[in-house]
């Protein structure tokens, strides 16, 4: 349950004075599951890890009415690192990785909202990812997350030196007010001497009863080390079919000689009262040049909920990596030997708590 911190305003210097025009609101995650990663003749890992069904994060945020339907709003949402009992965690290693104090990275904005839509500023999911999450039936979490075998376009195996795959700093974004079942969004971000993180783009999407479909573009200007633009492109949505929800999703990203191509197919479907079944095929192919090896992954999850708030969770999935790629079921946990051209799998138990 959502806990109003309106008792606390006095301890806070952010919240300044309650009113009951206005409130502040503490929110969270907190996953944590075992987790198991076998990367071909390289050996495997087991693992405490985080986020295996949704991120770990920390969060405040906060609406005030400033009359004739105006408010004004700000979010400040940062990750956790349960295993190690900090904020996001560095230095993913094979000895594992080292806690940094709370920041606000997943998300620190300010906004004003209305009959207009609404304006936000600050650090928030681009465009472009954010469709890429919403029809991925593992939200991009987990040894089942599309992002396992997704990327943006590198050429020449180099870093991209963009910094917009997920998020952008300093954006101006605009959402749409209600218009039916149409909604979209703008961003605009500004570089500010940071290598990769100029971007603009957008989302325009339509839901109405069973279906929610949507497309995104986005561009992150070149700058210093990057050898071009870097476009990426998505088209996804989902359709409910009797109690199954249906979801696919295309995805195109581009830099230079370099494109990557990838699709996904996937399904939620309950089980009885208290479980849901997902599953879910990805591909992408890798062009490089003359090369264009292929990553295919198939993943298999159950969700238990013992509560609104609480559910219990299995994740299983497997990588198929042509030669010259490592691609790994366990992308952004702790890292160990890749073998290119061969197999990872995982498998994941674990608790997530909202609250």
């Amino acid at each position: 349950m959502k806990k109003s911190l309106l008792a606390l305003a006095a301890l806070t210097a952010f919240a300044g004075a309650a009113s009951a025009q206005s409130s502040v609101t503490l929110f969270g995650v907190v996953d944590l599951g075992a987790r198991n990663v076998k990367n071909g003749n390289a050996g495997d890992m087991s693992t405490l890890s985080t986020d295996g069904m949704g991120s770990s994060r920390l969060g405040f945020r906060g609406v005030e009415d400033l009359g004739g339907g105006m408010r004004a709003g700000f979010w400040l949402e940062g990750a956790i690192a349960a295993d190690v009992g900090g904020g996001a965690k560095t230095g993913a290693t094979a000895n594992g990785s080292t806690a940094n104090g709370q920041d606000w990275q997943r998300r620190a904005t300010v906004s004003l909202m209305g009959g207009f839509g609404e304006l936000r500023l600050g650090r928030d999911y681009t465009p472009s990812f954010w469709n890429t999450t919403v029809f991925d039936p593992f939200g991009t979490n987990g040894v089942g997350a599309s992002t396992n075998v997704w990327a943006q376009a590198t050429p020449g195996g180099a870093a991209t030196a963009a910094t917009t795959q997920v998020r952008a700093n300093n954006s101006i974004g605009y959402f749409l007010p209600a218009m039916g079942g149409v909604y979209g969004q703008l961003m605009v971000a500004a570089g500010e001497g940071v290598q990769g993180n100029k971007y603009t783009g957008g989302r325009l999407g339509y839901s109405a009863g069973p279906l929610n479909i949507a497309a995104a573009y986005g561009v992150t200007d070149r700058t210093l080390g990057m050898v071009d633009d870097v476009t990426d492109f998505n088209l996804g949505g989902s359709f409910k079919v009797g109690m199954v929800t249906l979801m696919g999703q295309y995805r195109t990203s581009e830099q230079g000689v370099a494109k990557n191509t990838g699709y996904l197919v996937g399904a939620l479907a309950p089980m009885g009262k208290m479980g849901t079944l997902k599953a879910s095929y990805n591909s992408t192919e890798f062009k490089n040049g003359a090369a264009s090896p292929k990553a295919n992954q198939f993943a298999l999850g159950y969700i238990h909920s013992l509560s609104k708030r609480t559910n219990l969770y299995a994740h299983y999935s497997q990588i198929d990596n042509d030669a010259g790629l490592a691609r790994t079921a366990s992308s952004g946990g702790p890292s160990f030997g890749t073998r290119t051209g061969q197999k990872s799998t995982g498998y994941e138990f674990g608790i997530n708590h909202t609250f």
